[in-house]
């Protein structure tokens, strides 16, 4: 039991330490070599087939007549839009990694786990699904639309890339939403089952972490320049992490909503952007959603500690 509750408590340190350790026995054990080809197509189907399924757990426990719009949703979207244009603009003359770095940690939508720690701190759960819901329909469009501006293929048109990433990026972000819908409607049984599993995706979350922990290993370990970019990429990750939580938190008490609102905006689906850095922007870039999820967990550990704190006071 004692290691059982261990594993539930580090469950996302063990997953990122796991992925590592995995790239690196492939990387360095000679037998494992002649299988490599295999295991990137592999991992190729896989890591956005983990990143489908959990965003089909949480969309299960949604229901389209709950849903709660506030103002507050609208303001932290064109926070994200916006903001993440213009760091990448900003940041560029002084170096094109570090400002894909920031901007993916900008665009990336809300973590699906935001909701169980907003739950936990006392916030509105349901105000954040919504968010959630919201945030995905837009990065389902920006990514589509801005990375093949930020990271041009050589020997590919811009409308051949942006279709290329809409027919990657849009499915996974829309299509579980949708498929929810449609077993809530016409497979109640199986729709059911789904949501009374919702958990599980916590732990999906944490396979698909594992594996793209592992992609980003490879990143910095076949990155060829300055040991400075990647401490850079940690500290903008660092700065953009808790100016999103602060921000959230600032609008989000304006309308009573101060919990949803710095979770909405500072908890991110960091296998997503890891993910989405490794695929479609420069691969180094993807340390910056890397150390994002070292921030974000030591964020939430903090502010669980305080609610444990208070809770135990009264």
């Amino acid at each position: 039991m004692k290691l059982i509750t261990f594993l539930k408590n580090w469950t996302l340190p063990i997953a990122m330490l796991t992925g590592v350790l995995i790239y690196l026995a492939f990387a360095h054990i000679a037998f494992l070599a002649p299988t490599k080809p295999v295991v990137h197509r592999i991992d190729a189907f896989l890591t956005p087939a983990l990143i489908f399924m959990q965003l089909l757990l949480t969309f299960c426990k949604v229901n389209p007549r709950d849903f709660s719009f506030r103002p507050w949703h609208f303001i932290l979207l064109a926070f994200q839009l916006v903001c993440s244009i213009l760091i990448y603009i900003l940041l560029r003359p002084f170096d094109e990694i570090v400002a894909q770095g920031a901007m993916v940690c900008l665009i990336c939508p809300t973590a699906t786990a935001a909701a169980v720690i907003t739950d936990k701190l006392g916030g509105n759960a349901g105000s954040l699904v919504t968010y959630t819901f919201l945030v995905n329909i837009l990065a389902a469009v920006f990514v589509p639309i801005f990375f093949p501006i930020v990271n041009p293929t050589a020997d590919a048109s811009f409308l051949h890339s942006f279709l290329l990433i809409l027919s990657k990026v849009f499915p996974l972000l829309i299509c579980p939403f949708l498929l929810a819908q449609i077993l809530r409607y016409f497979l109640s049984k199986a729709h059911g089952w789904l949501r009374s599993h919702a958990s599980a995706a916590f732990y999906i979350w944490a396979v698909a972490l594992a594996m793209v922990m592992g992609k980003t290993a490879k990143s910095v370990c076949d990155h060829n320049g300055s040991s400075a970019i990647l401490f850079t990429l940690a500290m903008v990750s660092l700065v953009v992490c808790s100016m999103q939580f602060a921000l959230g938190k600032a609008v989000g008490t304006r309308y009573n909503d101060r919990i949803s609102g710095g979770q909405a905006l500072g908890q991110k689906n960091t296998v997503l952007a890891i993910w989405m850095s490794y695929t479609y922007l420069l691969p180094v870039t993807s340390v910056a959603p890397g150390a994002y999820v070292l921030w974000q967990n030591i964020i939430n550990s903090y502010q669980l500690w305080k609610k444990r704190k208070r809770t135990q006071r009264v």
